[in-house]
């Protein structure tokens, strides 16, 4: 027993078993949130519970759980949509309380674009040629019609609605100028009537568009779904309010995997609906992106520069033995103090000196004195200078010194030393500070609330607008996504499915930005083993 301990062979076991540990956690996070985010989307059958009252329950089955109170017997969570209808999405049904239950083959699911899901049975389309009853063999080919038809029209009323905020644009800016200059006490007369020329500009312009809009609307509102619930009431639905219309009961496999792909690319490819509990997230997916990169433009700069100078430059002294501990005392610092920095420094000191200077005449609205991207990427790399810093500093001690005093015996001055030879053979090191700093603020949560994320952008940093890239701008956060969704939903188990899902794509996100580090730091170490030999 001594000489198994002294060999070492118990902390071998140790570290081997806290390893297996570390990977059976690690897995067991990534079956969990696989099975859940994918089953979210896998079409369900609509059933049909008939109660012992004398009721009816038409919905899709969303679980099921030991009833509390009846012991042997279990209850079922039934999502019943049809919000507009009844007012909730969710209903548990006891099993004591269910006579029959049947899956009609009749049964069709409406995916809305507001009020959540329909579940109910078709009865007619009305359209401006006329009414095409269920019945109708020609049914299915007028409801794709209309269907077509009314997403043409929506996409017309949207690009309409944007020319038209375009339009207004102008006077807005316009209004805040006014504004600006009669809190200052300035004559604002030419910009009044600046303000009433490009108001009157507006006008004109956007009358036809109004017209337009106007016209768009009432074509689309003329085709119409008569749908029966399960009460038997029948509610008359605008084609143009449906995304997508399922005839659960009778789809094959294949129709169900085309549907289940369809609904997985409009979540990563669609804007969020209904307080972010349905819908895409591809706003988020976009800022976390956009927010990253800009954080790692910043940080690996300013990070090599920080860890070159300490290692090359700066002897061993008091200064630099106080500007590492610094650094050592940073990476323990909790991340919501860096928030409240960012918040002080960044987005009041800075941003309102910005908007002092360049945008005063739009002040006190701020521009860049409040929340924003640029803030929060540079407040993240703030939070993560530390790890870039130590990384590429075990980089650089990796260089032989031997290979500097060749460079230097050769002619080399330090400066083509250090960006010549000693920086080539640290990139690895450096991109492996780098991937641990995008894993670092992928995730990072709470110094974003401070600094600019927010639960609903209503644009892009990046658009066709110039500048194009707009750094004032606050956006959307995968991160703050999850925790927006999962906590503070008025409809929580709508929601839950959603998270997962969310939590699976942001994992995704983090993987491919680690993995094209990893590659590009893979081919770096290739190129200098095959220029060594």
């Amino acid at each position: 027993m001594r000489h198994w301990l002294k060999e070492g062979a118990a902390q071998r076991w140790l570290a081997g078993a806290a390893l297996l540990a570390a990977l059976a956690l690690v897995v067991g996070l990534v079956v969990v949130v696989v099975t859940v985010s994918a089953g979210f989307f896998w079409p369900r059958p609509v059933l049909e519970l008939q109660l012992r009252d004398g009721s009816v329950v038409l919905g899709e089955e969303w679980g099921r759980e030991d009833d509390p109170t009846e012991a042997g017997s279990q209850r079922v969570r039934m999502k019943v949509g049809n919000r507009d209808v009844f007012g909730l999405d969710f209903r548990w049904v006891r099993g004591a309380e269910v006579a029959a239950r049947r899956t009609p083959a009749a049964a069709w699911l409406l995916e809305r674009r507001e009020y959540g899901n329909f579940y109910g049975f078709p009865q007619a389309l009305r359209s401006p040629t006329g009414s095409v009853a269920v019945t109708d063999p020609s049914f299915q080919v007028h409801l794709d019609h209309a269907l077509a038809e009314t997403r043409r029209l929506v996409q017309e009323e949207e690009a309409l609605l944007r020319r038209a905020s375009r339009l207004h644009e102008p006077v807005a800016r316009l209004r805040l100028r006014v504004a600006a200059a009669e809190r200052a006490g300035r004559d604002a007369a030419a910009l009044q009537a600046e303000l009433e020329a490009a108001t009157r500009r507006e006008q004109t312009a956007a009358a036809p568009l109004l017209a337009e809009l106007a016209e768009l609307r009432g074509r689309a509102a003329a085709f119409s779904l008569l749908m029966r619930t399960a009460d038997g009431s029948e509610r008359e639905l605008a084609v143009s309010s449906l995304l997508r219309v399922v005839p659960a009961n009778r789809m094959t496999t294949g129709a169900k995997l085309a549907l289940y792909l369809s609904r997985w690319v409009e979540f990563v490819s669609g804007e969020p609906r209904e307080s972010n509990t349905e819908g895409g997230i591809f706003p988020a997916i976009f800022g976390t992106a956009l927010m990253v990169l800009l954080m790692t433009l910043v940080v690996v700069p300013f990070g090599v520069v920080t860890a070159l100078y300490l290692n090359e430059y700066a002897g061993e002294n008091a200064f630099t033995n106080a500007v590492r501990l610094a650094l050592a005392n940073l990476a323990g610092v909790p991340s919501i103090v860096f928030g409240a920095f960012g918040l002080a420094f960044f987005v009041y000191t800075v941003g309102g000196g910005v908007d002092r200077l360049f945008f005063s005449d739009t002040l006190p609205t701020p521009t860049f004195g409040t929340g924003g991207i640029l803030w929060a990427a540079l407040t993240l790399a703030l939070l993560t200078v530390p790890v870039v810093v130590v990384a590429t500093e075990e980089g650089l001690q990796s260089v032989p010194q031997a290979v500097r005093d060749g460079a230097r015996a050769l002619g080399a001055t330090r400066w083509q030393t250090v960006r010549r030879v000693v920086l080539p053979y640290a990139t690895p090191g450096i991109l492996t500070g780098t991937i641990l700093a995008v894993a670092r603020a992928a995730g990072e949560v709470a110094p974003l609330m401070l600094t600019g994320v927010v639960k609903l952008a209503p644009a892009l940093a990046v658009d066709t607008t110039p500048p194009f890239l707009h750094l004032e701008r606050k956006f959307m956060h995968l991160g703050f996504h999850i925790y927006d969704v999962g906590f503070q939903s008025p409809n929580i188990e709508a929601a839950k499915p959603s998270v997962y899902a969310t939590v699976l794509v942001l994992l995704g996100l983090v993987v491919v930005l680690n993995l094209a580090a990893i590659t590009l730091r893979n081919r770096l170490r290739r190129r200098l083993r095959s220029s060594a030999v």
